[in-house]
């Protein structure tokens, strides 16, 4: 009885207390996956270096640094399973969110160390890990966004292709995190807008207007916003209190339940813009959408000024990883601009603005010859409708809010009917070889931080 009086308590902490960087993980039915295994871990690691130098040939000195990098790497990401902090996703398990960070950290000290190299020295190590590269350059002499006037069905075809997947599966995820309608375009056609500013240094920005405005920001990237936003109304319009796996009977059920484990544990209906919001919630929203344009530049810059490929594992691999860091780097900078209760930011989008700055140093740094051909007449205008278009966008959606606040509250007063009220429950009679029981709401749902930070 003590125990469960010690937890009610500590239930209702969490209440009062934003967890940007450690949230807890409430009703856990299988506890060997939450408990500490410190000493079985340790053991296992001692016995994988064990056999990893025994039992290798350490002849090559290129084979032995490579091993030598690994093995500290491996250890460092144990050390961040261990030590580091869950975040805020609970989902598939903390430990998957501690890697994550751990795999940031060790990529921001690697950013680190290369800033402080020679261009020739990092080429090398490229080629010592890439060979490949050794061969490529990137090609100046291809010409971008040529003969715009001619446009035919094979032309426009030969546009649709693998990248254009990728706009629109990227920006399905984009919207699953921003959840935001107005920020979304916003960052969309600001990104455009870039792409022509930088065009004179980066040519594979150079590109027809119907690529640019049609195919990109209607067709791959309207498209995708809308099936993420989609998506959003479908899981945040439902509630979920998750079954035990133990105390369902079937194993069909079990197995749905185990696989169920990969979803979100909860949906929250997001509110980067309220009605009421201040000044310093509207510069923080500005904010987001600046980080990401020079998020997406350090991709192009980088790729350009290193000669890397756009499918190589490098480039590839970079946009996975920040694809990674970005889930809960979003949601803690959401945590820190909504709720007063929240003082600091989140150590995760923390890490994630050293990885952005740094990135732009390098580029900024190796490219310097490059970059010193920049007009910066545009730059400066690049920046005026950067701060133009954003705030026209933020400014008009706090608007919209306020409208539709006030209809509905002139919809409220004009019945006195209880069953007009636009939250209408039916909860599902649960099935023991179900994962949940499901509470379906019409409307929006009532989910959402209930303060805002003044």
């Amino acid at each position: 009885m003590a125990k469960s009086k010690s937890n009610n308590d500590r239930s209702k902490s969490y209440d009062n207390f934003c967890y940007v960087n450690e949230r807890p993980v409430d009703d856990i039915s299988l506890e060997f996956f939450y408990k500490p295994h410190t000493i079985t871990l340790l053991s296992v690691a001692v016995i994988a270096v064990i056999l990893s130098v025994f039992l290798r040939n350490d002849d090559n000195l290129q084979d032995n640094i490579w091993h030598g990098i690994l093995c500290i790497c491996f250890f460092f990401l144990i050390i961040s399973i261990l030590a580091f902090p869950n975040g805020p996703f609970i989902r598939p398990h903390p430990a998957i969110w501690r890697l994550v960070f751990g795999v940031s950290v060790i990529y921001l000290l690697g950013l680190l160390f290369i800033l402080f190299q020679s261009y020739d020295t990092i080429k090398s190590i490229m080629y010592w890990f890439y060979p490949d590269l050794i061969d490529f350059r990137i090609d100046l002499e291809k010409e971008y966004g040529v003969n715009c006037s001619d446009i035919t069905v094979e032309r426009v075809w030969n546009h649709i292709d693998v990248f254009a997947f990728g706009h629109l599966f990227g920006w399905a995820m984009k919207a699953l995190l921003v959840r935001h309608y107005g920020i979304c375009w916003t960052i969309s056609v600001t990104w455009e807008i870039t792409e022509v500013v930088f065009a004179h240094l980066l040519p594979n920005f150079s590109e027809c207007w119907w690529d640019a405005m049609i195919l990109d920001v209607l067709i791959c990237n309207g498209l995708g916003i809308y099936l993420g936003m989609v998506a959003c109304r479908y899981l945040e319009n439902e509630t979920y209190e998750w079954e035990s796996i133990k105390s369902i009977p079937s194993t069909k059920g079990k197995i749905r339940r185990a696989v169920l484990q990969f979803t979100p544990a909860s949906w929250t209906h997001v509110r980067w813009l309220d009605p009421n919001c201040t000044y310093m919630r509207f510069f923080a929203v500005y904010q987001l959408v600046f980080f990401w344009q020079v998020t997406e530049l350090n991709t192009f810059f980088l790729k350009h000024i290193f000669e890397i490929p756009p499918g190589h594992p490098l480039t590839v691999g970079r946009i996975a990883l920040i694809g990674l860091i970005v889930a809960p780097t979003l949601r803690q900078y959401y945590s820190y601009v909504t709720d007063p209760r929240c003082k600091r930011v989140g150590t995760q989008c923390w890490v994630f603005g050293a990885i952005t700055l740094t990135e732009a140093i390098i580029w900024t740094k190796f490219g310097l010859e490059l970059v010193a051909r920049t007009q910066i007449k545009n730059i400066l205008v690049w920046l005026l409708i950067m701060v133009g278009m954003t705030f026209a966008c933020l400014a008009f959606c706090v608007y919209y809010s306020r409208r539709n606040q006030t209809v509905a509250a002139d919809s409220e007063t004009s019945t006195d009917s209880p069953l007009a009220s636009p939250v209408k429950e039916a909860i599902v009679k649960p099935n023991h070889a179900s994962h949940t029981k499901v509470t379906r709401r019409k409307g929006k749902s009532i989910n959402g931080p209930p303060l805002f930070k003044n």
